[in-house]
């Protein structure tokens, strides 16, 4: 089994409107699958591996794959392993969900290879709240601390991302927002807007103050604009940033003008998808 593709994610607004009781923040925020991502290559073996290749990651309990791999398999009561290769493409700590992907990535492939019944979307919220949204590989309003999901049809979506290189602590990011709660997006109006092709009436809570200790954030937002692109906002807590194209060409040659631009940082065109590819 090889070629397992983790889809990146991005976050179309986000709203904090509140925190709970156990201290989790209570979110309302509109997450997109994208054509980008990582890929996984995942085969029967007599015990469990991991090998990252693209990023000098740990390969054993500390690395989510692993930690989602040995879930699936105690779950299930396989005797078995996996020989993991994770292929790692995005950016660290960027917002983009891609260790969360990974983790899910892992859990569908497992439990095609060694079908069991265990009830995947419990466990992927074991494993962090963002883990479950790329179990179904669609579009989704996401509630609670974003396990509450809500499918959203929503049409494909050009965009360009850019990573200043900057990585962001998501518990930072929730810590230094300190009770500045927001009131939940107003989702009918966005999705008129992303029909259309209009400026995008969303916001990220985080937004603010990650900008303010991270000033090549505010210089990633600024170049997405000056690049013809439009609607520019950071993605979940950061620190990639996107902006959305008119279409496929104009996403494409902005990419090609920021990489020029911008060396030392990692830019990618891409897409949103209502269903995000995989295999």
């Amino acid at each position: 089994m090889t070629g397992e593709f983790a889809p990146a994610k991005v976050n179309l607004g986000l709203s904090v409107v509140g925190r709970r009781a156990d201290g989790y923040h209570e979110l309302h925020t509109l997450m997109v699958p994208l054509t980008v991502g990582d890929t996984l290559d995942i085969a029967p073996a007599p015990g469990l591996s991991l090998r990252v290749e693209g990023a000098d990651l740990p390969a054993d309990g500390r690395n989510l794959v692993y930690r989602a791999a040995r879930a699936y398999l105690d779950a299930a009561g396989v005797t078995q392993g996996a020989a993991i290769t994770l292929h790692k493409r995005l950016p660290l700590a960027s917002g983009l969900g891609g260790g969360s992907s990974d983790a899910a990535t892992t859990l569908l492939a497992l439990a095609r290879l060694y079908p069991c019944g265990v009830d995947l979307p419990a466990l992927a919220l074991t494993l962090g709240a963002d883990v479950p949204f790329f179990l179904p590989g669609g579009a989704a309003l996401a509630s609670g601390v974003g396990e509450v999901l809500q499918p959203v049809d929503l049409p494909p979506v050009p965009l360009v991302l850019l990573n200043p290189g900057v990585e962001v602590s998501a518990a930072d990011a929730y810590r230094w927002l300190a009770g500045r709660f927001t009131s939940p997006l107003d989702l009918e109006a966005l999705l008129a807007a992303l029909a259309s092709g209009e400026p995008v009436p969303y916001f990220n809570a985080l937004q603010p103050e990650v900008v303010r200790r991270h000033p090549p954030i505010a210089g990633a937002l600024a170049a997405l604009q000056g690049a013809g692109l439009h609607s520019p906002l950071m993605s979940g807590s950061g620190s990639t940033c996107f902006a959305l194209a008119r279409s496929e060409a104009q996403a494409q040659e902005a990419a090609r003008q920021l990489a020029a631009r911008f060396p030392g940082w990692w830019v990618a065109a891409a897409s949103t998808r209502s269903q995000a590819p995989r295999g």
